[in-house]
């Protein structure tokens, strides 16, 4: 006699809070992948040196030092070093010592970094407004964790 297959066991009950947070990180995931696409396909900046660089230029200094770059992009140290790398790289940024710190490092915005991030700002809008909309018009749960959101338009 075949052995009896176990009768399968329910999952327990998903609160609305946790539902509306897991539409919430799949319209992120979403909006965050177009909006890497548009930027890397027009300006040839990834989605994390652009907010570096929106960062930077937010600072009244124009420059921030590594840590705090890390903690406003959500990188560690290790992965914002490569990242200025890259900027640096492009002449987006340059790496400064501190002057009363030598062991702190600063990340300056350059000029050229400045432009490009104007740049790469109007398609960073376009692209997400367009890519929120999409969303909440495919998918009536994204619609409603959008609206749960208060970003509803």
């Amino acid at each position: 006699m075949p052995a009896a297959v176990p009768a399968p066991v329910a999952a327990p009950p998903v609160s609305d809070l946790a539902a509306t947070w897991q539409h919430i990180l799949l319209l992120h995931a979403r909006v965050e992948s177009r909006l890497a696409a548009a930027l890397q396909r027009r300006h040839g900046v990834g989605l994390s040196e652009f907010r570096a660089l929106g960062h930077l230029a937010a600072s009244p200094t124009a420059e921030l030092r590594m840590q705090e770059l890390a903690d406003k992009i959500g990188l560690n140290q290790s992965s914002v070093t490569r990242l200025v790398a890259r900027l640096s790289a492009a002449d987006f940024a340059v790496r400064d010592l501190c002057p009363d710190d030598k062991r702190g490092v600063y990340t300056v915005i350059t000029e050229t970094g400045r432009t490009r991030y104007a740049e790469a700002s109007r398609t960073y809008e376009e692209t997400l407004n367009a890519a929120v909309e999409e969303a909440g018009q495919a998918d009536p749960h994204l619609a409603a964790a959008l609206t749960a959101l208060g970003a509803a338009r």
